[in-house]
């Protein structure tokens, strides 16, 4: 039988859903933030997690609805049509695919700059692995990376906080606009919580399991990213903050506990590699589910018939990846990842305004928001975005004539 098996809980699912999103954006999205609109990057924190919180309700009201494989892809084609869909899983594949390669990326240059491609490609070829192996193992070893992220992390902001106090530092601003682009860019940490939507084949009793994972990740991440945020301003200030490459580490050194800075880096190191799982995982699934539907190859749908995963799905995956990581700059990669991510969820709040499971603002605030903070991240993120959306769309119409 070519499906997946329920194997995961509640707890797995927030342990996949929080390693999605206590990753490496933790540890280097504030600092693009803070030169984006200073200190106002705390009110662009803000946006980012009532937007967020407005995608995660509707993305569970759908999960509920629709508990299969493909997340907003599967939502879009039934709520709004084959072309809703196709742009949602469009947009997610391609955008969590440039994800994969930042977050690889990230990892090498934190262990070794000199060789940090190769070791991203390394990163990317274990991991794949362990995903061709089960969803079981993925989520043990997203269970395990979680636990040391949050060791190291909280490690790094007794450093922060515990620290003899600098300079007071200055209160900065880059307006509205600074503001929103901040939100933009802090929303790129966020996004984990669709990969609990993504595994809806996968869970045990997904009608309750997946609207209570969802909220509980996104709230743990929430108030992680609150505690860094206000410690980094306060530690090195907004300019510093905007100019440091590793803000993380670089508060902690700052303070009199420096001897806990080295905590930054493993956590960054092994954060890293857990969205790298996660996301390897999510966009499996979402690309099985587009391949079910024709609008992938279909032997994209193939499911391994011992290991329940789609494995063709994964090995194309995985050399995808490990070509973007030789070629493409990091921070294209994340810029164009941000593009397709709000897109998505636009699309997503857009179906879930179809349905009468939640108050009606929920989506329509969701959906209003993700587009403004799509509309207002740097151009070059925003032209590449639509031109890619441009080329898959005009490849499904062709596709479909012909």
């Amino acid at each position: 039988m070519n499906r997946l098996v329920r194997r995961l809980g509640t707890a797995d699912a927030v342990v996949i859903g929080l390693g999605s999103m206590i990753g490496a954006g933790v540890f280097s999205a504030f600092a693009p933030a803070a030169a984006a609109a200073g200190s106002g990057l705390l009110a662009g924190l803000v946006i980012a997690g009532v937007v967020a919180y407005c995608n995660a309700s509707s993305s569970a009201a759908l999960a509920a609805r629709y508990p299969t494989s493909g997340g907003t892809y599967v939502y879009g084609r039934e709520r709004l049509g084959d072309w809703w869909g196709f742009t949602a899983g469009w947009g997610f594949v391609i955008g969590k695919t440039a994800s994969c390669a930042a977050m690889a990326l990230t990892v090498a240059s934190y262990v070794s700059p000199a060789w940090a491609r190769p070791l991203a490609v390394l990163a990317v070829l274990s991991f794949a692995a362990v995903n061709y192996f089960g969803v079981t193992r993925t989520a043990r070893l997203a269970r395990v990376l979680l636990v040391v992220t949050l060791v190291a992390l909280g490690l790094t902001l007794v450093a922060v906080y515990g620290g003899a106090a600098g300079p007071a530092p200055g209160w900065t601003s880059g307006g509205p606009l600074g503001v929103l682009q901040a939100a933009g860019l802090l929303f790129f940490a966020f996004a984990g919580y669709a990969r609990i939507a993504t595994l809806g084949e996968e869970v045990r009793d997904p009608e309750r399991t997946i609207p209570r994972a969802i909220p509980i990740a996104l709230g743990i991440a929430f108030a992680v990213y609150a505690l860094v945020g206000v410690g980094l301003l306060a530690s090195l200030g907004p300019a510093a903050l905007a100019a440091s490459p590793a803000p993380l580490a670089d508060a902690a050194q700052a303070g009199g506990l420096a001897w806990l800075a080295p905590a930054a880096r493993v956590g960054a190191v092994v954060a890293g590699l857990g969205a790298l799982l996660a996301l390897l995982t999510g966009i499996g699934r979402t690309a099985l589910a587009m391949a079910r539907n024709s609008d992938l190859p279909g032997w994209l749908a193939a499911v391994h018939p011992r290991h329940r995963v789609p494995h063709h799905a994964e090995i194309v995956l995985a050399v995808v990846v490990c070509g973007l990581v030789l070629t493409v700059d990091l921070r294209g990669a994340i810029g164009f990842s941000s593009f397709g991510v709000l897109v998505y969820y636009a699309i997503a709040n857009a179906s879930a305004l179809t349905l009468r499971a939640l108050p009606r603002w929920v989506p329509v605030l969701g959906l209003a928001g993700c587009l403004l903070l799509a509309a207002t991240l740097p151009w070059q993120s925003v032209v590449a975005g639509l031109a890619v959306f441009a080329v898959g769309l005009a490849g499904r119409a062709v596709a479909r004539r012909s």
